[in-house]
C-alpha cells in the first residue's frame, strides 16, 4: 500500500488522547489514526443494493 503524508491541525485534548489510546494499545499512532478513518468510511458508506457487487473492500491492518 502506498503511503502518502499529509499534515492536519486538530484539538490539543483529542490528539492527547488519541496519543495516549495509541500508548495503551502498544500499536503506531499511524495505524490507528488510519483504522479510525477506514472505520469512519465503513461507518458513512451507502447501503448497497441486492443488485451492486461489493467491491469497496478497505485493506486490513495485521494486528
Amino acid at each position: 500500500m502506498k503511503k502518502k503524508v499529509f499534515t492536519n491541525q486538530v484539538d490539543a485534548d483529542l490528539l492527547k488522547n488519541f496519543k495516549k489510546l495509541a500508548i495503551d494499545l502498544d500499536r503506531p499512532i499511524n495505524n490507528v489514526l488510519e483504522e479510525a478513518m477506514r472505520n469512519l468510511l465503513k461507518n458513512y458508506e451507502k447501503p448497497k443494493s441486492k443488485k451492486e457487487k461489493d467491491t469497496s473492500s478497505f485493506p486490513t491492518l495485521p494486528f
